[in-house]
């Protein structure tokens, strides 16, 4: 059972996508009129998934999405009665994970949850590779400038200075790059 935030400034079509929730065996956290104070309300809620529904989302319920994608994100389900490519891509970089055109049934609704989830975890999965290769590399910098202070300070050759460098990490305990930081920091105060 999934806990959904519903957001959708018509009660009477809020109702109908809250049933459909019922009915697939979520609970709805709460019914919300629009996305004004969404960052608090999802801290405040801690929702699996948000289901939006609207003519057209406008640029601050885009910006809200945007925050809460960059601050706590989850899957998010927009349904919208038109279609507009533009604003479907503005959409999907501001956290939308599944954006449906006209097409609000209760049967769909389950699936297209599990569309959004799948997506979701897909794009973190992405997402949490990308910092990693970015941090990699940033890594990867450090340890070759502290090679080099270590290579002019000590008159080291490369591998020397690089075993200088992993044995000063084992030492300290701390991950290769954070040595690096270290030395290079170091470096500075004292060249």
């Amino acid at each position: 059972m999934l806990r959904v935030l519903v957001i959708d400034e018509l009660e009477a079509r809020a109702g109908e996508i809250c049933a459909g929730l019922a009915l697939a065996g979520h609970q709805v956290a709460a019914l919300l009129p629009t996305t004004a104070d969404l960052t608090r309300r999802v801290e405040e809620i801690g929702p699996d998934v948000i289901l939006i529904q609207t003519d057209a989302p406008s640029r601050d319920t885009l910006e809200h999405l945007a925050v809460i994608n960059a601050a706590a994100p989850r899957p998010v389900v927009m349904f919208a009665r038109r279609g507009d490519g533009r604003v479907m891509r503005k959409a999907f970089k501001a956290g939308v994970s599944a954006y449906v055109v006209d097409g609000l049934r209760r049967e769909r609704l389950q699936p297209l949850i599990e569309l959004a989830i799948a997506r979701f975890e897909e794009h973190q999965e992405l997402k949490h590779e990308r910092d990693e290769a970015t941090q990699k590399l940033a890594d990867r910098k450090l340890i070759d400038r502290a090679k080099g202070v270590l290579m002019k300070a000590r008159g080291l050759d490369e591998d020397a200075a690089y075993a200088a460098l992993r044995k000063l990490a084992m030492d300290r305990g701390q991950p290769l790059g954070r040595a690096a930081a270290d030395v290079v920091e170091m470096a500075k105060v004292l060249l």
